[in-house]
């Protein structure tokens, strides 16, 4: 497995977000992650990259334990991340924020990333935006950039979160597209959404989190239409 998380566990005063999780992620796999507000969704990125420190379990990548390194140390491994809200440098242009992002997450040389970052810039569609001020792009392209900037360090494992939240349809297919390709090209992809028709489209399976634990896993269209997932995601009563 090239992630692998076993009885992950963090409390926050009487709140478990995550209470005994379990997760294996195989290389090139896609996986989607969804549950309600507060399951524990996020929490589980932030202590798979390491943005919080565990109460107790173990996270693995690639056989190795990750559990006590820090989130540098992890990027330089190959674990990538988007956030919920994009926060780019908005004062440097969207070539400057890939590069600082390839050179700082890898420990490179600013020479040896130039080319890489032009790559990535065409892969997720913002060539023609390099020399914009990412202070100036509009809600998707900050969404490709959030991704640009995660894939600007070539991870092994990218970390989306809530991705195609706010953007329009057409928007969204457009993003669904990129993801695709990006994951076509050998990225191992963990996806948290609450877009569901976009998760359905990429991943091969899906992982239901309520109140920190796991409650359901498996084919996503199979566990979409379960009864208790159908009761605590979507409020309808089966």
């Amino acid at each position: 497995m090239l992630l692998d998380v076993t009885d992950l566990r963090k409390s926050f005063g009487s709140l478990r977000a995550a209470d005994g999780i379990e997760l294996a992620v195989a290389e090139r796999e896609a996986v989607g992650i969804i549950g309600p507000n507060g399951a524990g969704k996020s929490t589980l990125f932030n202590l798979i990259t390491g943005d919080i420190r565990p109460d107790a379990g173990e996270i693995r990548l690639d056989g190795g334990a990750i559990t006590a390194l820090r989130p540098y140390e992890r990027s330089r491994r190959g674990i990538a991340r988007s956030y919920q809200i994009p926060r780019p440098f908005e004062n440097l242009t969207v070539f400057e924020n890939l590069l600082a992002a390839a050179v700082w997450s890898r420990g490179r040389r600013e020479r040896e990333a130039i080319d890489a970052c032009a790559g990535v810039l065409e892969r997720t569609r913002l060539l023609g935006r390099a020399n914009a001020l990412a202070g100036s792009l509009t809600l998707l392209e900050r969404k490709r950039l959030e991704m640009a900037r995660a894939l600007a360090s070539e991870p092994r494992l990218l970390l989306l979160d809530e991705i195609a939240g706010g953007l329009t349809e057409a928007e969204c297919q457009d993003l669904i597209e990129t993801i695709r390709a990006i994951h076509a090209s050998g990225v191992t992809i963990v996806w948290i959404e609450h877009v569901v028709h976009a998760l359905l489209a990429v991943v091969g399976r899906l992982v239901v989190l309520n109140f920190g634990r796991k409650i359901a896993e498996g084919d996503p269209h199979a566990v979409m239409g379960s009864q208790e997932v159908r009761e605590i995601y979507m409020g309808i009563e089966a």
